[in-house]
């Protein structure tokens, strides 16, 4: 028994209705843009579950990014304005690259693309129409297949020397401000997950096509959130681990509604940045 499975029946918890992947003929696959017409805009469609997502505040040094697949960790920034693109390239950008690098004794890393988020009340995730907002579906960002094909889509020339080594790809989360109450991020410990819980899922771009992980309800999932998070905290998140040793490969999470929210707490902004991250072994 992990020391997780230990401690888990002593947090304090939240009972949260997460949106699992339904039963679905096929490969599940959504547009990115407006479908054609006569296409639905996704054939993953939610499967809702109350499930217990525990507060994991008081054992966050337990959480392992290698064991579970995330871990809460302290970042702050200099950013003033997450809403500036030229201030988040200019200034977080490296700030982040050096921190995951030393946090996770990298031998380099290069992040490739960021996305901040801004709840509006009733208003849909659409890609170049308004602000994005969170992701209500339980998924993981990329697949065993996507993973790898991130590099050959960001370093092509030095894409077949690089997934010799190892390679991640990890997401830095954070709230732009805090104490972050609305919608906070569920975290599924990965040793709880099944290989046969992750369905891969298309995701389709007017130029290319993705791959996600869509998930399938299983009740021995571990769900874990870190309420109240500030601007000076953040969260790693493991989206893709090419090691096959036994550590954490992929971390399935999802925003939810948190049932104990003030009605009056301010909506949920965060950000988001994902990286390659190498290692030689």
């Amino acid at each position: 028994m992990s020391l997780i499975e230990r401690k888990i029946e002593s947090l304090p918890f939240v009972v949260a209705e997460l949106n699992y992947l339904a039963p679905t003929d096929g490969k599940p696959r959504t547009y990115a843009f407006d479908p054609p017409p006569g296409e639905p805009k996704s054939t993953a469609l939610p499967e809702p579950h109350e499930v217990p997502v525990f507060d994991g505040r008081s054992i966050s040094d337990s959480f392992s990014l290698d064991r579970e697949g995330f871990a809460l960790v302290r970042h702050p920034t200099a950013v003033r304005d997450f809403y500036n693109d030229e201030e988040i390239r200019k200034v977080y950008y490296p700030a982040a690259e050096s921190f995951i690098r030393a946090t996770l004794r990298a031998d380099r890393v290069v992040i490739f693309d960021h996305t901040v988020r801004r709840r509006v009340e009733g208003a849909a995730d659409i890609r170049g129409a308004g602000p994005r907002q969170p992701a209500t579906r339980i998924h993981v960002d990329q697949t065993d297949a996507s993973g790898a094909n991130r590099v050959r889509e960001h370093l092509p020339a030095e894409a077949d020397e690089l997934l010799k080594g190892r390679v991640q790809v990890i997401n830095l989360w954070r709230p732009i401000r805090g104490p972050l109450r609305d919608t906070p991020l569920a975290l599924c410990d990965a040793a709880s997950v099944a290989t046969d819980d992750l369905v891969a899922s298309d995701l389709i771009y007017p130029n290319r096509r993705g791959e996600t992980y869509s998930v399938k309800f299983n009740p021995d999932h571990r769900w874990f959130y870190f309420p109240e998070m500030t601007a000076d905290q953040a969260l790693l998140l493991k989206c893709y681990d090419s090691a096959t040793d036994g550590r954490a490969r992929f971390a399935p999470h999802t925003a939810f509604v948190d049932p104990t929210t003030p009605a009056d707490a301010p909506p949920r902004e965060s950000i988001e940045l994902r990286t390659l991250v190498f290692h030689r072994r």
